[in-house]
């Protein structure tokens, strides 16, 4: 049976305290969510402008200019959907306003029809839906989808639901197998989650069947993106690649499909379509290309930070380890969407692997697309850099060393908004007897798990410290599971309940414990949290010969700042001991990780010799000093380093 039986927690229903996460929610809806407002008015100095609103309005008004990206409508809807998280766990009647006001904005501009993209309404509406692969026509509607569903959830406001419900059933008129519609799907993948989504509140069947076929038509042949770049002159941009139209996972039926291929964010957002299809209609052929999926990205083809997607060139996967540091793309969005799929796989599966994954993206290659306070952001995550070579060497000009305040192409910020708006849900989800503690924060969740109300208090300073209390109290006695999740990296941990010793084990990465519960029940994990000298299969050139530095889910690297410039020259000894040293004040308040190690010495050379008859290095002792991967670039422009070489 693949029917999802449990589901995310009600924002409502979870408060985040003081600590890690509930920092970044308050900074999400504090100051990203009013920054990105004033960015899509294009009201920030010295950003790249957005034009996000000034098209909407443009449009309502019934005519004008239409500026920036094609896809340029979605950033708008990314904000909105961000806002309505925020709102069903700290209601504010100021953002909703603005928000109302936006929605009115966009809801003047759709066409009688349903239509809504204001870069065709704008640019010549006679020309919608010639150029479905490259044009995110149904990217649009799908972030849409996802925003109003939110809203609706949020406020009970149906203005967006409906505004999206006639752009929907317009593309539902226009796509399919029926005679008179054409046999498209999306270029740029997202409408089917979406889709899935709208399905659960409006229980149209339409809405699914919309979804199931745009997932079960993507790749069929005659090739539709095929007919319509010849039969409308569209440029192909991908003809001369590799994998040409794989870029759009289009090149072969989904059910056919063995590894991750194309864009990674178009990717992981058709896989989480894909599992969503799948356990609503009980489709074991295609859940089991979404688990053939997830095992070539997360064995073959993800980096340790959970980024994806190590080419520049169409910001997508390569080939099986071909993860280089320092040319990679790395894009926040392509992170999102892992969490995406890993959530959806995990509803299904109850299996703690991808709720790992889950863990390991979010504390590490989506933080780290965002600065300390909220208001700069990186499209690409490396895990190396030199200032220089960004400058100077064409092949690495995408990767920034300093976040921007915006981009031209503004995926990235509104969609970290939108996820850490939303993390309550990812922290705990639930089914008819069982709560599900997937992420480790200070938070309470109320739940009417077992037929009464209860509430699971979650104290702890994860992922500093390696203890997790959970106090549970309630109306009357109940009996329910907590299912706590036990992380693959720990290898050493410890559970009681109310002091006694748990002698359950772990099923799949989680610790089921069923008991029936009373007010002032605890109960304490202990997860070991060593430093970890990690490597990498052998076949992953760039860090042959070297390691990387984690502790419980955190990545660690190295920064100019501490350490001196020219990183290259740092080595870690191979019995290297490490000193913990938290630091309140320093990047926020973090856990900072330092060891004896050495560098190369230069002495041996001068500035005249490029090459010489080698000899016996020499090194020279240096304290290394190690910072959580997610908080670099905050400080000083300088070097970065993730894995670093290993002194024998």
């Amino acid at each position: 049976m693949l029917e999802k039986k449990m589901k995310m927690a009600n924002l409502d229903a979870v408060t985040v305290k003081d600590g890690f996460w509930k920092n970044y929610m308050e900074l999400v809806r504090c100051r990203m969510i009013p920054y990105e407002w004033e960015a899509l008015n294009d009201r920030v100095e010295g950003a790249e402008p957005s034009y996000g609103m000034a098209n909407f309005r443009e449009a309502a008004a019934g005519g004008g200019t239409f500026r920036g990206r094609v896809f340029q409508d979605s950033d708008v809807y990314k904000w909105l959907e961000a806002v309505a998280y925020s709102l069903m766990w700290h209601p504010d009647a100021q953002m909703e306003a603005t928000a109302d006001e936006a929605i009115e904005i966009i809801a003047a501009a759709q066409q009688p029809d349903g239509y809504l993209d204001t870069y065709y309404i704008l640019t010549g509406i006679e020309k919608r839906f010639t150029n479905v692969m490259d044009n995110h026509e149904l990217y649009i509607l799908g972030h849409m989808t996802e925003a109003a569903v939110a809203y609706y959830r949020a406020t009970g406001k149906r203005k967006l639901l409906d505004t999206a419900i006639r752009y929907v059933d317009c593309a539902d008129r226009n796509f399919g197998r029926e005679e008179g519609k054409l046999r498209g799907y999306p270029g740029h993948e997202v409408a089917e989650m979406a889709l899935v989504e709208l399905y659960g509140v409006t229980g149209e069947e339409r809405h699914l069947k919309l979804a199931q076929y745009f997932i079960d038509e993507r790749g069929q042949k005659p090739l539709f993106f095929a007919e319509e770049r010849e039969r409308f002159h569209n440029e192909y941009k991908w003809k001369e690649s590799y994998f040409q139209d794989q870029y759009y996972q289009a090149g072969k039926p989904v059910r056919d499909q063995e590894r991750a291929e194309g864009h990674a964010v178009r990717a992981v957002y058709l896989y989480s379509g894909m599992a969503e299809v799948a356990a609503m209609t009980e489709d074991q052929e295609l859940f089991a290309a979404c688990e053939r999926l997830w095992k070539s990205i997360v064995e073959k083809q993800m980096y340790l930070t959970g980024a994806i997607g190590s080419s520049e060139y169409g910001e997508a996967f390569t080939f099986d380890y071909d993860l280089p540091n320092d040319t990679l793309y790395a894009e926040t969005c392509a992170s999102i969407g892992l969490v995406f799929f890993a959530r959806r796989m995990f509803e299904i599966t109850r299996d703690g692997q991808y709720t790992d994954i889950m863990e390991r993206c979010l504390y590490n290659s989506i933080i780290s697309g965002m600065s300390l306070d909220g208001q700069k952001f990186f499209y690409v995550n490396p895990l190396e850099v030199q200032p220089e070579a960004s400058r100077k060497d064409f092949y690495k000009r995408h990767v920034d060393v300093q976040r921007q305040k915006w981009f031209a192409c503004a995926c990235c910020p509104p969609n970290i908004a939108r996820l850490l708006a939303s993390l309550g849900g990812y922290m705990f989800e639930q089914s008819e007897d069982t709560v599900f503690v997937n992420l480790f924060a200070a938070a309470e969740l109320r739940t009417g798990v077992g037929g009464h109300l209860s509430t699971l208090h979650l104290e702890t300073e994860y992922p500093w410290d390696e203890d997790i209390r959970i106090r549970i109290e309630n109306e009357q006695p109940t009996e329910f599971t907590v299912a706590v999740r036990i992380p693959a990296w720990c290898e050493n941990w410890t559970a009681s309940v109310n002091g006694s010793r748990c002698q359950e084990t772990p099923e799949k990465g989680y610790l089921y414990l069923q008991r029936t519960w009373r007010t002032g029940d605890t109960i304490g994990i202990h997860l070991e949290m060593p430093v970890r000298c990690m490597a990498a299969n052998p076949r992953v050139r760039d860090d042959v010969g070297k390691m990387a530095v984690m502790r419980g889910p955190l990545v660690y690297c190295l920064e100019e700042a501490d350490n001196g410039d020219q990183l290259q020259e740092l080595y870690l000894s191979e019995d290297a001991a490490f000193t913990l040293k938290r630091e309140p004040e320093f990047l926020g308040g973090t856990v900072t990780i330092a060891t004896e190690g050495w560098r190369l010495s230069e002495n041996e050379w001068d500035e005249h010799t490029l090459y010489r008859t080698y000899r016996k290095p020499v090194y020279k002792k240096q304290t290394l000093k190690f910072i959580p991967y997610y908080a670099w670039a905050n400080r000083s422009e300088g070097e970065m380093s993730v894995w670093v070489r290993v002194k024998q």
